[in-house]
């Protein structure tokens, strides 16, 4: 079978199937990889995920962006192997749910994403004999996420970028405690620092030699495996054939274009809510229609989301017609008409955070965390647009609320129980890198450590 091909929104490399967008995460344009096509799931098969359990689910969706690079059996038991946790669909209000993202090994909805790319990406480099550097930003979980999935495969090392002061403690320490392949370095800057840094590093031939690739949204290979939970939740909570709203809380916008890529293989969606925090660029652009990147970007209590200019919005402009370049530049407009018909936002500030904390546990005994407080009350934002009347609607919770301890004390009164991986870290040694938000000082960081395992 000829294998999916997959185009950049720059327009300007070669088209590539799985195995080479993955490997090397940003198009050679510094575009990002789109597929050429979308394959459908049709309504028949999207009933029978009812009774399916998530890893078949999984296999379903992947296997038709696999076919032709992976066997059919391979791909299923890499599944099974990934997704080996529960992904609980917690009712809270007529048939509105909450979907907890946060039962994997990490405890963040980038487990879903981080563990099948690392299974991909090891068979891959497994296949073709040459090692790999995994570059990746995080402005929170994906960090922690990506360091998990890849600890420990042969062939692969991993160099996590974070800004320093705006991850949590636990975040930090799911990081910094690991070892052998794993390095993180705390840069004295922002995330889109961080994510500048990564991208600049992706198109320097000075570079080429190592083998660089990305973990981070920018890869494909993140926002696949991210459909799934979508199709998920609509085949337990809707009737066949009835739309759904999600609700996604969203920060560099990749879990979001999960969701809309669902929508392209014919997921019925009603609507597709995307709050963010005080980083309110997207709302802004889609009620004017002018786009201008927050320079710095702002830091919230919503960490993870803390992203002035979100990589994905390329995508998202480019299924919606336009182009934008990975500066943010719009050389063509998308259907702005077609965007607001489909998504709606709004900027949720920390005062609002809070207050919706305290609120949802009081109303709903519904137990939030600082990213799933945004998605709630940028839900509650929609509702008052446009009632759902009976429709279904899930709001996405993105991390454990165990990740910000401090907040719920203070919110709540209390400290919400932790899970048993996140505790193991607060008792092991911290080791990172420091660097500043500098080209040069990050290049040499990285020629000077290519032989390190």
């Amino acid at each position: 079978m000829t294998p999916l091909r997959f185009h950049s929104t720059n327009g300007r490399a070669p088209a590539a199937d799985l195995r080479q967008a993955l490997l090397v995460g940003q198009a050679p344009d510094r575009g990002l990889y789109l597929p050429e096509t979308f394959p459908t799931i049709p309504p028949e098969e999207r009933a029978a995920f009812a009774g399916w359990p998530y890893h078949r689910i999984a296999f379903a969706i992947l296997r038709r962006f696999t076919a032709g690079v992976l066997p059919e059996d391979a791909q299923a038991e890499l599944c099974r192997d990934a997704y080996d946790f529960e992904v609980p669909l917690e009712p809270v209000q007529d048939r509105a749910h909450v979907m907890r993202l946060d039962r994997g090994p990490t405890a963040s909805f980038k487990d879903f994403a981080a563990r099948m790319m690392a299974r991909w990406l090891g068979r891959f480099v497994r296949e073709t004999g040459r090692s790999l550097t995994i570059l990746t930003a995080t402005s929170g979980d994906t960090g922690s996420a990506v360091a998990s999935a890849f600890h420990g495969l042969e062939g692969i090392r991993v160099i996590v970028l974070f800004p320093v002061g705006e991850v949590s403690a636990r975040q930090r320490r799911q990081m910094t405690t690991l070892r052998g392949n794993i390095r993180a370095i705390a840069m004295e800057g922002k995330f889109d620092d961080c994510q500048a840094l990564v991208k600049q590093a992706f198109a320097d031939p000075a570079l080429r030699a190592l083998n660089l690739s990305s973990a981070n949204s920018i890869n494909i290979g993140r926002l696949l495996p991210q459909c799934v939970y979508y199709f998920y939740a609509a085949a337990r909570l809707a009737r066949p054939g009835e739309p759904i709203v999600f609700a996604v809380p969203s920060g560099n916008f990749g879990d979001m274009m999960g969701a809309v890529l669902a929508g392209r293989m014919g997921l019925p969606l009603r609507r597709l809510v995307v709050p963010v925090n005080g980083n309110d660029e997207f709302p802004r652009f889609l009620a004017s229609g002018d786009y201008s990147k927050i320079e710095p970007s702002r830091a919230c209590l919503s960490n993870a989301m803390n992203v002035g200019h979100p990589s994905n919005l390329a995508r998202l402009v480019a299924l919606y017609g336009g182009q934008m370049d990975e500066a943010g530049r719009i050389h063509r407009p998308p259907d702005l008409a077609a965007l607001r018909r489909d998504l709606f936002s709004s900027s949720v500030s920390d005062d609002l955070t809070r207050a919706t904390l305290k609120e949802a546990w009081a109303r709903h005994k519904l137990l939030l965390e600082p990213h799933g407080a945004v998605g709630w009350r940028g839900f509650q934002d929609y509702l008052r647009q446009e009632p759902l009347q009976g429709a279904p609607a899930v709001v996405l919770e993105t991390a454990h609320p165990a990740k910000f301890p401090e907040e719920i004390e203070q919110a709540l009164g209390f400290s919400p129980e932790v899970p048993p991986a996140l505790a193991a870290v607060d008792e092991l040694p911290e080791d990172f890198d420091r660097l500043e938000a500098d080209y040069p000082a990050f290049r040499d960081y990285l020629l000077a450590r290519r032989a390190s395992p």
